[in-house]
């Protein structure tokens, strides 16, 4: 296989995430129409429905669809962030100070402002103070997948940084997860995956490019994460990290990424909006939207992204601590500040993690469903009046 240069890598990305945006859009769609017919029934079954798997008497794993596709299925996501993760780190545009400054600022001020927002409207409600972590998230498919309609009126530069924004805004959701959602730890279960970890750094230092191997103890792994306590889809992310990514003329990790993207994008994730995004809005007011819980979560993505996101990048520029990228323009930023707020996947996700309380998921998705639509409609707007090419150079400040 030819190796990509990064610009070709960009590219590519891009044009997957885009077009699988836009199917997983579709997905959400199909939910919530059938959430909101005579069909709701049967969707609430077939989630329901019970899967059980059996190793001998060693593993024994009985879940919901629901799960199997939340613990599952999106662990084979979180595998494919990682490795995105280790690949811009290592050789993409987190590699450097000077080409990860930016985002970083824009996707810290994107998580923090959105939470603060969260916090404060539930400051009286402690029961939803679990679900802070909400809004803070950013659905890069569905972001992507919008600035896609767009064609060249959007510079490639934007869809690159709102690409990195959304990178590390993943490292910071598993952080999250990690940190904030774990509970009743199973010390021996978390010892034992210390086992299949240990495999893939002994392949990983022997050179092995095979990705089979790796697969099969990534697997183990995941078992043993899921007996853990610990998410089961930190598994796929821990994974990802011993997956080399060059070994001689292989491309271990660039080959994987390839082959895994068109499953992530076309089936994993619009899976996932189908299993999730099914909310019913039979006998929901405007009550419904202005409760704490899912008031909270759109305000969060809709007005703490904004000023998250575009404040962390105008104070970054003004005190030059960072610089912007060429042919965009602060309308550009704007716009992608407000795409930032459609939190979709990663929210929902977050959400069924927060809450076990069936009121209190389906107040998330209202909130999530909303404030990501309004983001979306106003981001779209932003950008489709904007600019083709810069009137004002990004490192110049503009005025208060």
């Amino acid at each position: 296989m030819t190796r990509q240069t990064p610009t070709q890598r960009l590219r590519a990305f891009i044009a997957s995430e885009s077009a699988g945006g836009i199917v997983l859009i579709v997905a959400a769609a199909i939910a919530l129409v059938i959430a909101n017919s005579a069909l709701l029934a049967g969707y609430q079954s077939l989630l329901a429905t019970p899967v059980n798997f059996t190793a001998g008497e060693l593993v024994s794993i009985d879940k919901p669809l629901l799960l199997w596709i939340n613990d599952g299925l999106m662990a084979l996501f979180f595998f494919l962030i990682g490795l995105e993760v280790k690949r811009e780190i290592v050789t993409g545009q987190l590699q450097s100070w000077k080409q990860a400054s930016l985002p970083v600022f824009a996707a810290v001020g994107g998580m923090v402002i959105p939470a603060l927002v969260f916090v404060a409207i539930n400051a009286g409600s402690p029961d939803n103070i679990r679900g802070w972590a909400i809004p803070a998230a950013t659905d890069i498919a569905f972001a992507l997948g919008l600035l896609a309609l767009l064609g060249s009126r959007v510079p490639v530069a934007l869809k690159a940084l709102l690409l990195a924004i959304a990178i590390i805004d993943d490292i910071g959701a598993i952080a999250i997860i990690a940190l904030f959602y774990t509970e009743n730890m199973n010390v021996g279960a978390l010892a034992l995956a210390l086992v299949p970890a240990a495999g893939m750094l002994l392949l990983n230092r022997a050179g092995v490019a095979r990705t089979i191997p790796y697969f099969l103890l990534g697997v183990f792994l995941w078992v043993c994460v899921l007996k853990s306590g610990v998410h089961a889809t930190l598994a796929g992310v821990v994974t990802a990290m011993f997956v080399p990514i060059a070994t001689g003329d292989e491309q271990p990790l660039e080959r994987l990424e390839h082959a895994l993207h068109p499953w992530v994008a076309f089936m994993i994730l619009p899976i996932f909006a189908f299993a999730n995004a099914g909310v019913s809005f039979a006998g929901a007011g405007l009550e419904a939207l202005f409760a704490p819980l899912s008031l909270g979560i759109a305000a969060g993505l809709v007005v703490g992204k904004q000023i998250g996101v575009f404040g962390a990048c105008w104070l970054a520029a003004k005190t030059k601590l960072a610089s912007m990228p060429p042919e965009v323009t602060w309308r550009h930023i704007y716009g992608l500040s407000c795409l930032a707020g459609i939190g979709f996947t990663m929210s929902l996700f977050i959400g069924g993690l927060a809450f076990i309380d069936p009121d209190q998921i389906d107040a998330v998705k209202m909130g999530v469903l909303v404030g990501s639509l309004i983001s979306a409609v106003i981001g779209m707007t932003v950008l489709a009046t904007a600019p083709r090419a810069a009137t004002r150079p990004l490192n110049e400040v503009p005025s208060a």
